[in-house]
């Protein structure tokens, strides 16, 4: 049977391992065995005849129906396995599945936002892999092949990130398998470090301060019950430090023609391609324990990855970084980011990270607003390079969020009454779903206005540079300078919601520009005209 990514340019219909259904099913097998089975494996356990007269005369019967269900089970295997097939032909990877219910997925290959093989613990001992694909606007893969051979694996990912990527293969080998690009390793967390960062985690603080509260409380009451409330906590705990070592472990970080390649697991292992300009938005955090040591967290938006939590395997796929400090963290912010878009990367960056006030040019929350937030007004605030916006936040728990212009969405303008009365206001950008929500809290009014209009400029000229979703084949024009600041008007709704495609019809020729043309929701009062 020819490889996984030799098929002709027209697409050629292939299967996969044969052994994948079992793999997938090895539980269905395990429960029939069980059923029929653990009677007889208890007597044989407490050292009685595994058949006695009572069993003898049932036997025959439990057997042909254990036999029976089983030979439906595989029957089924072997049914599912000979109607999967799989093709990578014009543009798409589809998938067909399905004997009575027949169902096909595809996912064109200019909206891949990432690949991903995966190896549970029984396809690890087989060889096989699983590899999902990953488009926008997807809150599950698009497409999975499960199970191949792990060189076809690596061999098809290689294909379809060559094809989506616009590489210009040599028309004389057109058929034959697109080499796997190289790599260069930029980043390994020690298992040591990622113990110690779980350690000192927010999980951990909690429960010391729930530890030390029924410690008194049981001293002062004479009563010994709070410690039972610890339990489910402790337990919580465990599975939650678990979780983050299992998917944390032997993480490994690369830089490729492919993107950024990410490898990690202890038991269930899994290898992650992101794309170049495929990831949406950034954070990175430092939480007040890890500070003694210098220690970073980033995670990150992927169009596809939809809303993820922390632990699992969802937040695992959305982790740039578990842990690490100030040097990884620069070297994965130029993967992100490699044209940082101002002549003193490193200065901007590290205000972000821990500066105050007007460091590294960042605007902060105005004076006034120091009694809606004492601890951290002098450290919320915003810049803008060419490329990116920045947004800090947070006094004790620090925290970084980065977001390319082009992938600015929407924005939207919050004022509450507290807000309003102190002349403050935030600004939502909305990207992808994740982990990353960008917004930057308590600005002065005047500025917020300001930074809503400039964005939005920002992110219509940085989508007109970027002319193919392949990587490989975009064109990068010189940049254009961005307009003026524009003048704030003097009243406005408490919050508004910007459609960009719209603001870019407004700003056609000829075209003037009024405040309430900016949202897609405009305020019932107009403010003045300007050109």
């Amino acid at each position: 049977m020819p490889g996984p990514s030799s098929g002709k340019p027209d697409g050629e219909w292939l299967r996969v391992h044969p052994a994948s259904p079992f793999v997938r099913g090895w539980l269905a097998l395990v429960a029939i065995g069980y059923f029929f089975g653990r009677e007889s494996f208890e007597r044989m356990l407490q050292g009685q005849p595994i058949f006695d007269d009572r069993i003898a005369g049932s036997a025959p019967w439990l057997l042909a129906v254990g036999a029976l269900m089983l030979l439906l089970a595989v029957s089924g295997f072997i049914l599912s396995w000979y109607f999967t097939r799989y093709q990578v032909a014009e543009g798409y990877v589809r998938v067909n599945t399905g004997f009575l219910f027949k169902q096909q997925r595809q996912a064109r290959l200019d909206r891949v936002q990432a690949i991903d093989i995966v190896q549970p613990l029984l396809a690890r001992i087989f060889g096989l892999a699983e590899l999902k694909f990953e488009v926008a606007d997807s809150t599950e893969s698009a497409v999975r092949l499960a199970y191949l051979r792990m060189d076809d694996a690596r061999q098809l990912r290689a294909t379809i990130l060559a094809r989506a990527s616009g590489a210009k293969l040599d028309p004389a080998q057109a058929e034959e398998p697109a080499p796997e690009a190289p790599e260069f390793e930029v980043l390994q967390v020690p298992p040591s470090r990622l113990i110690g960062s779980l350690l000192l985690s927010e999980q951990s603080v909690f429960i010391a301060l729930g530890g030390v509260v029924s410690v008194v409380l049981s001293a002062v009451t004479e009563n010994r019950g709070f410690f039972l409330y610890l339990v489910p906590a402790v337990l919580g705990l465990f599975a939650s430090y678990w979780g983050s070592f299992h998917k944390g472990y032997n993480f490994t970080a690369a830089i490729s023609p492919d993107g950024i390649r990410l490898r990690y697991g202890l038991l269930d292992t899994q290898a992650q391609t992101l794309p170049p300009g495929r990831i949406q938005a950034l954070k990175v955090v430092q939480p007040p324990l890890w500070r003694v040591f210098g220690w970073y967290r980033m995670q990150v938006n992927v169009a596809g990855y939809g809303a993820v939590g922390n632990n699992g395997e969802a937040g695992a796929r959305t982790t740039l970084m578990p842990v690490g400090k100030i040097d990884d963290v620069f070297n994965m912010l130029s993967l992100v980011l490699p044209d940082p878009g101002t002549t003193d990367p490193l200065g901007v960056f590290q205000a972000g990270l821990d500066g105050l006030d007007s460091d590294g040019g960042f605007v902060t929350t105005p004076h006034r607003g120091r009694f809606l937030a004492p601890l951290g007004w002098r450290r919320n605030g915003f810049t803008a390079t060419d490329t990116a916006l920045l947004i800090r936040s947070g006094r004790w728990w620090r925290q970084l969020v980065v977001v390319p212009h082009q992938r600015t969405q929407s924005m939207a303008l919050h004022q509450g009454p507290l807000a309003r009365r102190f002349g403050l206001a935030d600004l939502l950008l909305h990207t992808t779903a994740g982990p990353v929500t960008p917004r930057v809290i308590q600005a002065g009014v005047d500025e917020a206005r300001a930074l809503f209009d400039n964005q939005a400029a920002r992110a219509r000229a940085a989508r007109k540079r970027q002319t193919s979703e392949q990587w490989l084949a975009q064109v990068a024009p010189p940049l254009v300078e961005y307009p003026p600041l524009v003048e704030p008007v003097e009243t406005r709704e408490a919050a508004e919601t910007l459609d960009l495609d719209k603001l870019d019809q407004r700003n056609g020729p000829n075209q003037q520009n009024s405040p309430d043309q900016r949202t897609s929701h405009p305020p019932q009062q107009e403010g003045p005209q300007r050109g």
